[in-house]
C-alpha cells in the first residue's frame, strides 16, 4: 500500500483564470507547483491528479488538448526528477450529462485506489473546491481545501 498525494488540477497545479483552461498555451503552472511535486515525491508520495474537465462536454476544448496539457506538466515534473503516476479526468458537465466520474462523486478516486494500491489512511487530497474535499471524504482520504491559485508548496511542506 502506498501513500498518495491526490491533487485537483485547475487552481491547484496551474493558474485557474476563473472559467476554463482551454489550451496548452493557457496552461500556466503556478510558481511553486514543480517544487511542491518534487517535495511530495521525495517524501514517498505517489502523485495522482483527479480533475473535472467539463469544458469538453461544453465543446470548449477536446480530449487531445487535455492530454497536451498533462504532457506539458509531466515533462516539467520529469525534468525536476519526479513524476505524476496518473491523470484521471472527467469530461462530463451536469448541464449535458450525469456521471459518477465527476467530483464530488468518487469513482475516479476509487479507480486510482484500486489500480495503484493506495493507502487511504496515509493519503491526502488537495483541492480548491469543496467538491474536491467531498470526493476525498467519500473514500476515506483526508482533504485539504486551499484558496484557488495559492502556493501549493506551503501545503506539501507540511506533509509527512
Amino acid at each position: 500500500m502506498r501513500k498518495t498525494l491526490f491533487l485537483d488540477r485547475d487552481g491547484v497545479i496551474n493558474h485557474d483564470p476563473g472559467d476554463y483552461t482551454m489550451s496548452v498555451e493557457e496552461f500556466v503552472l503556478l510558481p511553486t507547483t514543480i517544487q511542491a511535486l518534487k517535495s511530495a515525491a521525495d517524501k514517498g508520495y505517489q502523485i495522482i491528479v483527479i480533475t473535472n474537465q467539463g469544458g469538453i462536454a461544453k465543446g470548449l476544448y477536446d480530449h487531445a488538448e487535455v492530454h497536451r496539457m498533462h504532457a506539458k506538466l509531466q515533462a516539467a515534473c520529469r525534468e525536476a526528477g519526479c513524476e505524476i503516476t496518473h491523470f484521471y479526468y472527467s469530461p462530463h458537465h451536469p448541464d449535458f450529462s450525469k456521471s459518477l466520474t465527476r467530483k464530488p462523486n468518487a469513482l475516479l478516486m476509487e479507480r486510482a485506489i484500486a489500480r495503484y494500491q493506495v493507502d487511504t489512511a496515509q493519503s491526502i487530497m488537495i483541492g480548491d473546491k469543496l467538491r474536491d474535499i467531498q470526493c476525498a471524504a467519500a473514500v476515506g482520504v483526508k482533504g485539504i481545501q486551499i484558496p484557488t491559485n495559492d502556493d501549493l508548496i506551503t501545503y506539501v511542506s507540511a506533509l509527512n
